[in-house]
């Protein structure tokens, strides 16, 4: 995965061990170059999730056992930490690893088509549909449906969506032929869905045919030492094309791995592919640091924010709203939810919010 030749040996050495000790500990993980190269080709999974970290290999081993059946599983975690990710990985490692798998942003469909966008229509189901069209459900057949943002999913097709998981059985709209599937199905949301049971936002009968196999993904200030690893793989996606880097400077590293990264992977990476977009030299320094948003900043969370996921994503998208100017497009498009999703969070919000 790591390029020989594009990083040199001064990349991590021994002065960052030592700078990195107060998070670290002393020596949990090597920062040497060639051993971090070696970890990150050795622990990356078939679908791309990085991480040695004690939370990370407690993550790897329920993958291992949920790959080889077909019980739905249920991922949880803040947003940007990943649950598409343990998705690839238990469909890649699994029997089903030749057949499709299918990824659905529930944020993202739109209201008046979710409908047909999951279980398809028939000709003539209503205005428009001149043609037979196949759902995604249907085209997960024989391998994964991964049901992201599950949370968002309108109450009325919760219902159908738990007929297809018992029955293994989908009606396109406008038919009255009931069609067999046999797709795997994998659900991830970044809220409370037991919450949301309660104030009756979400079928009860469906979390509880959801939750057979829950894997909650912890996020980044939790799992610190798989920080080294991480950067490490977005420095070798981005310098090909960007800014080669030589050496990193241990303020560097202090700094990285002292921010408590609200916005989790998804924010470290776009972090290092700005600091390679805008800085200059081979040599990342603590003044590329400086590129680590104020808004997110050090400060620890206040003890009665600290597990509280709305608290966390307002701030992420408050944040990202101020980076693009209000984009509010632009701004679902880094945070990775959908547009509907922003447009709905910020009117929960207030305009004092922006």
């Amino acid at each position: 995965m790591v390029s020989e030749g594009r990083l040199s040996e001064s990349f991590l050495c021994a002065d960052i061990v030592q700078a990195l000790e107060p998070y670290f500990g002393p020596g949990p993980v090597s920062l040497e170059l060639n051993a971090l190269r070696s970890q990150l080709e050795s622990t990356v999974r078939p679908g791309g999730l990085i991480g040695v970290s004690s939370r990370m290999r407690t993550i790897h081993n329920l993958i291992g056992k949920a790959k080889d059946h077909t019980l739905p599983v249920i991922i949880l975690g803040e947003t940007g930490t990943g649950k598409e990710l343990v998705a690839r990985c238990i469909h890649n490692s699994g029997p089903r690893k030749q057949s499709a798998f299918v990824a659905v942003d529930c944020s993202s469909l739109t209201p008046t088509l979710i409908e047909s966008e999951l279980f398809g229509h028939i000709r003539g189901a209503f205005t428009g549909a001149d043609t037979k069209k196949k759902g995604l459900v249907e085209a997960a057949d024989n391998g994964t449906l991964f049901l992201d943002e599950i949370g968002e999913l309108p109450r009325e097709l919760q219902a159908k969506l738990l007929r297809v998981i018992q029955e293994h059985e989908m009606r396109p709209v406008g038919s009255t032929d009931a069609k067999p599937v046999n797709a795997r199905f994998i659900a991830a949301t970044h809220r409370n869905l037991k919450h949301a049971v309660d104030e009756g936002a979400f079928r009860r009968d469906l979390y509880y045919r959801l939750n057979v196999f829950p894997i909650e993904m912890p996020p980044l200030r939790e799992r610190k030492t798989d920080i080294p690893l991480l950067v490490t793989a977005f420095l070798t996606k981005y310098l090909d094309s960007m800014r080669p880097i030589e050496s990193i400077c241990p303020d560097f590293w202090r700094s990285v791995v002292s921010h408590d990264w609200p916005g989790n992977v998804r924010e470290l990476e776009n972090f290092v592919a700005r600091c390679i977009a805008l800085g200059s030299g081979p040599t990342l320094r603590d003044e590329d640091s400086s590129l680590i948003p104020e808004e997110s900043g050090n400060r620890p969370l206040e003890a009665k924010d600290t597990y509280r996921l709305d608290a966390i994503e307002r701030q992420a998208i408050v944040r990202v709203l101020k980076e693009t100017e209000g984009d509010k497009i632009a701004a679902a498009r880094i945070l990775g939810i959908g547009k509907t999703t922003i447009y709905r969070r910020l009117k929960q919000y207030g305009q004092s919010a922006i």
